[in-house]
């Protein structure tokens, strides 16, 4: 069962669990996918008005009719709508800015497309263990929000500004991601989908869905970080 966090006559948002894959894909040979699962267990169509990567968790929105997944996809295509997301990330952060970095695309092309991605410290530590060529490591919890929405763009943009994010196995950096599976016993992609925040096209309403740190995330948390920022604006 995917744990539904939204639902109307015309939206439903999911938390989506690190590893699930949105829909079918060419390049995988995965089984489920969440809007098959999700269609089966609320016993109607759904239609996918953006996307999380694979490794990624959190809120996923969905249509439940074509027309209105249309009227939310301008929203996201006109950047309207508020996404705000929760990250883990090698070394300490700076306070906040924002990475105006273009990006390549996937498709082997070699055209860079703008992109840009805001981010404050929400909080930093420093662990007593020698992962790198340091006699300590220092990570920083932080919240990112996409202005645009190219493809993995929050791991792009990071391994860019040289804060690789923890458990990113194509843009992060090994030696952290093997102490955290050794360490913490945590091997997912530490990214996740925290809140987003839409205007109901049919009840003239902002909508605001917000899905909790899993355990992952929780066992991290738990650690004597520093704040940077309040805690209760996490």
């Amino acid at each position: 069962m995917l744990p539904i966090l939204y639902q109307d006559d015309r939206f439903v948002a999911i938390d989506k669990r690190a590893g699930l894959l949105v829909h079918r894909s060419p390049i995988s040979q995965d089984q489920v996918f969440a809007v098959q699962t999700l269609r089966d267990q609320i016993g109607r169509r759904v239609y996918p008005v953006h996307r999380l990567d694979r490794a990624t968790s959190g809120v996923l929105l969905f249509a439940l009719d074509k027309e209105a997944a249309t009227a939310v996809m301008a929203q996201f295509e006109t950047r309207t709508v508020e996404k705000c997301y929760l990250a883990v990330a090698r070394g300490w952060v700076g306070d906040g800015a924002i990475i105006d970095h273009a990006l390549t695309d996937d498709a082997g092309s070699g055209i860079a497309r703008q992109a840009q991605t805001r981010y404050e410290c929400v909080a930093r530590i420093e662990l007593p263990f020698a992962v790198d060529r340091y006699q300590s490591s220092r990570y920083s919890l932080v919240r990112v929000q996409p202005l645009t929405g190219r493809r993995q763009q929050i791991r792009k943009h990071f391994k860019h500004i040289s804060h690789h994010l923890i458990g990113d196995t194509t843009h992060g950096n090994g030696r952290h991601n093997r102490f955290f599976r050794a360490h913490f016993g945590i091997s997912r992609l530490l990214l996740m989908s925290r809140r987003l925040v839409f205007h109901h096209p049919y009840r003239d309403a902002r909508v605001a869905i917000e899905a909790q740190p899993g355990d992952d995330f929780a066992t991290l948390m738990a650690l004597p970080w520093t704040p940077a920022i309040p805690v209760s604006s996490i």
